[in-house]
């Protein structure tokens, strides 16, 4: 029965994750059951954060790797456990923060807080929990890990609060987002060469500015009304072209990343499908359709999957 309902629960995960319709809407209450306010809470029936927090620390940790070498699957999987730990510690955050607008807010209303399912001390023991299991992790790499992990938990508290003092709270979640390319790449190599790795990191910044600002359209007559700030209403009309600028970016600093690699052709052929992705993205988004705006942002699991292709690939053939 307990291999059953894991079955039944990853192919949830990976339907949902994947953008498939998955029939049963009740799964994981039923395989939850009364700990399924707990899931919730933790995105797990919403799992599409999880290949765009994973994605940047996949892409550090396969960059470092020795050319011709076989990627550490062990290190490959503490990376895994971290960032699901990570990625729900930081929706319990941005939960705490938000409650009392996500009341007022269609998309958001009945999450556990908001509604009133859970109490914020249930939330802060999900939270610690989550904190520990992600400290776990680091400690289970090395100390450089360690203090990357510790240094990117202000931008994980911050990002929630950015949207009521500044337009640009895209930018802080692309900072916090693709934080573990440090993360990956000091797991493989033992420490950070910056010159390799910021370019890597600018190029994740401007992919989540992509996406990002693409989500937040959903939301945007509420985040006006509530008097909250984003990339989405600051660029307004103008959000097509701004966010072509920003896909430019992303892949010329992709390709500047894989200067400083010597990363072979392979590497350079798939940024140039990562490009024409990033570009249908931005020209199939209906900006006044939601559906549409989370269907293009769902997408983006294939951005971070051609990336870390073309780095294996680049380093190896």
């Amino acid at each position: 029965r307990a291999l059953k309902n894991t079955v039944a629960l990853s192919s949830h995960f990976i339907c949902r994750s994947f953008g498939t319709k998955y029939t049963n809407k009740t799964r994981l209450d039923k395989i939850l059951g009364s700990y399924a306010p707990y899931g919730r809470l933790a995105r797990l029936d919403k799992p599409m954060g999880i290949p765009l927090l994973l994605a940047p620390t996949w892409w550090g940790a396969a960059i470092a790797t020795d050319p011709n070498t076989f990627f550490d699957l062990k290190v490959f999987g503490i990376l895994l456990t971290g960032t699901v730990a990570s990625r729900t510690a930081g929706c319990v955050i941005n939960d705490i923060w938000d409650k009392d607008f996500d009341k007022q807010v269609e998309r958001t209303k009945h999450r556990p807080l908001a509604s009133g399912e859970l109490s914020l001390i249930q939330a802060f023991k999900l939270l610690g929990g989550s904190l520990s299991l992600s400290l776990l992790s680091m400690l289970s790499l090395n100390t450089e890990c360690w203090k990357i992990g510790v240094a990117a938990l202000p931008l994980m508290a911050i990002y929630p609060l950015s949207k009521r003092f500044t337009w640009w709270p895209q930018l802080v979640q692309g900072l916090a987002m693709n934080f573990g390319v440090f993360m990956g790449y000091a797991a493989v190599h033992g420490s950070v060469e910056f010159g390799k790795v910021l370019p890597l990191y600018s190029a994740g910044i401007c992919w989540t500015m992509v996406y990002d600002t693409i989500y937040g359209h959903q939301d945007k007559k509420y985040d006006e009304k509530l008097g909250l700030k984003s990339t989405s209403l600051l660029f307004g009309e103008r959000t097509k072209p701004i966010l072509y600028c920003f896909s430019v970016a992303s892949i010329g600093s992709l390709v500047l990343a894989g200067i400083k690699s010597d990363l072979t052709l392979p590497f350079y052929l798939s940024a140039s499908v990562a490009s024409l992705q990033l570009f249908w993205q931005i020209n199939k988004a209906q900006l006044n359709d939601p559906e549409n705006l989370y269907q293009i942002f769902s997408s983006n699991k294939w951005f971070g999957g051609i990336v870390l292709l073309g780095i294996v690939s680049g380093k190896n053939f």
